[in-house]
């Protein structure tokens, strides 16, 4: 299974593609600039920011981020809440790729990053403040023991902020989809699941948010973005020559309300 996982999101080549998409823009990379190709979710930076304002971090927190992809959610984490974020992730390309764009905008010393699977944290326990998972959970088959793992690394009252694609019912996406080639790696779960894990795991307040008007919304800004083709830096770069396909058919799948963009606020 975790094979299949990673196969599905790594294809090699990915920082040249990144390296050749800087040089087009031709200016230095910063952590905005970075967004279109690092925030791998719907809704780009714009839903990172919403979901991390959720989380009350203090100035020298430590926030764990788990399956954190090319780093854009810790990035932007640690650049605006200053904050330091250790970023786990389960394909290794993912996670060289994040540690060469965290170098090139000088945030080594605030983030770095672990190639390890979510169900298998090499963290200490009570080392954090808060955890993030974004667009993760639809790869996790158990939850139930992720989420135990991650209330064993929060310290008392830290925060786990989540948003995920979730399903509304029986309906399920037409795949391949940008998290999975086939429904065999695809654990989509209704929000009244995902509460009842985290309250199993010891989450003592459990806050559920809708998010599909937003992300209707950044459909139609991202359609409108890419009408004379794709950016330089975009999640084309991340998803290869299929992204027309995977993206048609999430976007179908969160009109036809079968998937719930949602955010979940966890406290311990």
């Amino acid at each position: 299974m975790t094979t299949n996982i990673t196969d599905h999101y790594s294809f090699g080549g990915l920082r040249g593609r990144i390296e050749n998409g800087l040089a087009m823009l031709n200016s230095a990379p910063t952590v905005e600039t970075l967004g279109p190709v690092d925030e791998f979710h719907i809704g780009g930076r714009a839903a990172t920011a919403h979901l991390v304002e959720q989380l009350d971090l203090d100035a020298g927190d430590h926030v764990l981020d788990i399956g954190s992809g090319l780093g854009g959610t810790a990035r932007f984490m640690a650049a605006s809440a200053d904050v330091t974020v250790t970023g786990v992730d389960l394909t290794e390309e993912y996670v060289q790729v994040a540690t060469w764009l965290t170098e090139l905008v000088d945030l080594s010393a605030s983030v770095h990053f672990i190639h390890a699977s979510a169900a298998e944290l090499p963290v200490p326990a009570q080392a954090f403040a808060a955890a993030t998972m974004v667009h993760v959970g639809m790869n996790i088959p158990d939850k139930a023991a992720v989420f135990g793992d991650i209330a064993n690394q929060l310290a008392p009252g830290g925060v786990f902020g989540i948003y995920d694609l979730m399903v509304a019912g029986e309906a399920h996406p037409d795949y391949p989809v940008p998290w999975a080639a086939t429904r065999s790696t695809s654990f989509l779960e209704t929000p009244a699941r995902y509460v009842a894990h985290l309250e199993a795991a010891g989450f003592r307040s459990v806050e559920v948010i809708d998010r599909t008007q937003a992300a209707l919304a950044a459909f139609e800004q991202l359609a409108a973005a890419t009408g004379n083709g794709p950016p330089a830096l975009g999640l084309h770069l991340v998803m290869g020559p299929d992204t027309p396909t995977k993206f048609g058919n999430l976007v179908a799948a969160v009109r036809s309300g079968a998937v719930v963009p949602t955010e979940i606020i966890a406290r311990r």
